[in-house]
């Protein structure tokens, strides 16, 4: 088996960051999404969008690899609001936000997203975080049996995106940024 590890993103990575958002959506979401808003993940506003979020630095846009491949990324920045913690008033710089976590289907059941998330949870812990918070597709049970292992849970809280074709509904799932991944 080739090595896997979990690595900053460079510039040169924009182009499999693209491509794969566009083909793990076009599997996972195709239908909840049109094909159009799909499409424009491919597009050169999707390109200028990620290689503006790996140059800016601000946030942790990080890259899996097995061997020569690459095969999931991750984009984690500081929340820009507070989540309500019960019992404890913390303020958006306790939360860290996962923005996007993706693995190609392909590649999957590797260890690839476990690795992402404790990496970027491991960074927004250094930038001073200390829970994370993550948006995902109401119907996605692959991405809610993920965040479920990791210790994080749906909080209650909705939102709604029109996609042109439809509203996609998210959920918000929190959770402790000191991750205990299970197998």
């Amino acid at each position: 088996m080739a090595i896997a590890a979990v690595r900053a993103a460079t510039r040169t990575d924009v182009d499999e960051i693209v491509r794969i958002q566009a083909d793990t959506w076009a599997a996972a979401y195709a239908a909840l999404m049109p094909a159009t808003a799909i499409e424009q993940l491919r597009g050169p506003g999707a390109r200028d969008a990620w290689a503006g979020a790996v140059a800016a630095g601000a946030g942790h846009v990080l890259v899996a690899t097995e061997g020569d491949w690459t095969v999931g990324f991750v984009a984690a920045t500081r929340a820009s609001e507070a989540v309500p913690t019960p019992g404890e008033p913390v303020g958006p710089e306790a939360w860290g936000e996962i923005g996007a976590l993706l693995v190609e289907p392909r590649w999957g059941r590797r260890g690839h997203g476990g690795r992402l998330l404790a990496t970027a949870a491991h960074a927004l812990q250094q930038a001073g975080a200390l829970y994370g918070l993550a948006w995902i597709p109401e119907a996605d049970e692959a991405s809610r049996r993920f965040y479920t292992r990791a210790g994080w849970a749906a909080d209650g809280a909705v939102r709604a995106f029109d996609t042109g074709d439809g509203t996609l509904r998210e959920i918000r799932v929190t959770g402790a940024l000191d991750l205990k991944l299970q197998d």
